[in-house]
């Protein structure tokens, strides 16, 4: 079992119900799209799975490990340093060289005195350029952070966690920044990191057509609440379109990737496709 969540809440400090009622598990290996409205609790699961929200309600097991607030600070920063997240907005300091920021993903795997040595010197610059080159950023390795498009930011916090080989890989809307092709090739990438190595894979996506084209599991959130937990190939339009509607109930149209307004601004020249290669 790779994490399970029985009827696990999130209540924030200023008493804000993010997610209510959450039952979910998966076993390892497994690759799942979280898809619904803006708002809707997506982004709150990936922070829970990923312990930087503990559950305020409910149980919760993650790599074999229970997390909670009862849980010692060591032990979940064990269980964290087993865990990649690719975040919408990559938190990498602008000044940071590119190479810094894809070897942090082991920080938490390395003995203090390595992690020191790699902000001076960095440890492993084939295993950086290997992951670089996996997201087509090769020729980014010594730039500085602050050089780079959002979209190439986005690309070095994906290299990031491929360079980590995370158990768990929680990725909160991983191409936001990228056009429909380099979306495309990204989100395939992830997939077939996760297979080859066996990781379990958990997307948020705003693209449904992204979505249901790459991952064999969708579950649906709204209103902090899961709404349906269903194969690809089950999903129908009518579960969308409830997924998806008003607050009054009145039909919008399904967010696809020609349609977000991330298209408008998408990386300057990135219709080139990344070269998928699992790493084995």
């Amino acid at each position: 079992m790779s994490f399970m969540l029985d009827d696990v809440g999130l209540t924030h400090g200023n008493s804000f119900v993010a997610l209510s009622h959450i039952h979910l598990s998966a076993t390892q290996g497994e690759s799942i799209a979280l898809i619904g409205p803006s708002g809707a609790g997506k982004t709150s699961l990936l922070n829970t799975l990923g312990t930087s929200h503990l559950p305020t309600a409910g149980r919760m097991q993650v790599l074999g490990h229970a997390a909670s607030a009862q849980s010692s600070a060591s032990a979940l920063k064990g269980l964290r340093s087993r865990i990649g997240t690719v975040h919408q907005s990559a938190p990498i300091p602008l000044r940071q060289r590119v190479v810094t920021a894809v070897l942090a993903g082991k920080l938490g795997q390395w003995p203090l005195w390595k992690a020191l040595a790699s902000l001076a010197y960095p440890q492993d610059l084939p295993g950086a350029r290997d992951a670089l080159a996996r997201v087509q950023l090769e020729d980014k390795l010594f730039a500085r952070c602050d050089q780079l498009s959002g979209g190439q930011r986005q690309r070095v916090g994906i290299a990031r966690v491929l360079y980590q080989q995370a158990e768990l890989i929680l990725a909160d809307e991983p191409v936001s920044a990228l056009d429909p092709a380099l979306s495309q090739a990204t989100v395939q990438l992830l997939v077939q990191e996760a297979a080859a190595r066996n990781a379990t894979l958990v997307a948020s996506l705003h693209a449904v057509d992204l979505a249901l084209g790459h991952f064999a599991r969708i579950v649906g959130i709204r209103d902090g609440h899961v709404a349906f937990d269903l194969p690809a190939a089950q999903v129908t339009d009518t579960l969308l379109q409830a997924l998806y509607a008003n607050a009054d109930g009145s039909a919008v149209a399904l967010p696809t990737l020609h349609n977000l307004p991330a298209a408008a601004s998408m990386e300057p020249g990135a219709a080139t496709a990344i070269q998928v290669i699992a790493c084995r």
